[in-house]
């Protein structure tokens, strides 16, 4: 039985943030994960965290302006410093609220840059970032993101992130699978995960098109999940997905399937 986890950013938007960790518990989740912490103070997220009993599997390293399209900043020369500052900051979330898993937005095409200055400041940024956090017993997780939704991202398929990882070849760096994106840039859903489990740390979740709850969209995702169950996989399926017409009605999908949170 698949592990499920509620992408806090994205479901029970229906309340304020630091109220869905309440509303994830009543659901009957155990375990939760969301884009960024950083914008609350670590005492209001833990006390969340400690009332509803529930565990966070995963955020993101800090990603630049957000609000001005910016999708990660590992790749840009002139934000070096600002990386690694992230990198600490992120670290110090991971201890408070006891997270083994960060993952790296590694950001988007910049027209004034050449492409190998980006790659070759991604590869030091995520070598930096995979030695400090090992430190602290924390893996890395590097993710492809579509090129339809996020125009430019500079990783769009899982081939481009394992290649980088094997260049980097630091053992606590791993790929984030999300399915969405992954069906959107490349198909070929089940064979990825079969010929790469032992390199994928967390799966993430949504149906295509529409990015929307598990039975909207083309992918048949009864088999999928019964598939990493089958092949062994004993990390966290998080449920990213723009949830449809809500978050709660939204859930039926896991029932329906055979599955429970």
């Amino acid at each position: 039985m698949p592990k499920f986890a509620a992408n806090l950013t994205m479901l029970f938007t229906e309340v304020p943030f630091l109220e869905r960790f309440t509303a994830c518990r009543e659901a009957g989740f155990k375990s939760c994960e969301f884009l960024f912490p950083y914008e609350f103070q670590v005492d209001e997220i833990k006390l969340q965290l400690d009332k509803n009993k529930l565990e966070v599997v995963l955020f993101n390293l800090p990603a630049g302006d957000w609000g001005s399209g910016e999708r990660g900043i590992a790749s840009n020369p002139a934000k070096v410093d600002m990386f690694r500052m992230g990198v600490e900051s992120a670290i110090k979330w991971a201890k408070a609220l006891n997270v083994s898993r960060i993952n790296c937005l590694v950001g988007k095409r910049l027209p004034d840059v050449s492409l190998d200055v980006q790659l070759s400041t991604l590869k030091d940024n995520l070598i930096f970032a995979a030695d400090a956090l090992a430190a602290e017993k924390i893996d890395l997780l590097v993710e492809l993101i579509n090129h339809y939704d996020v125009p430019g991202f500079l990783l769009n398929t899982s081939k481009q992130v394992l290649d980088l990882i094997d260049e980097i070849n630091k053992p606590n760096v791993y790929l984030q699978y999300d399915v969405y994106h992954a069906q959107r840039e490349e198909g070929n859903l089940a064979g990825i995960m079969r010929e790469n489990l032992n390199r994928i740390k967390h799966v993430q979740i949504a149906d295509n098109p529409g990015r929307n709850q598990p039975g909207t969209g083309e992918i048949n995702y009864k088999f999928l999940l019964h598939e990493l169950d089958r092949l062994g996989y004993d990390g966290y399926v998080s449920l990213e997905y723009i949830p449809k017409p809500d978050t709660w009605k939204s859930l039926e999908w896991v029932s329906s399937l055979g599955f429970s949170l």
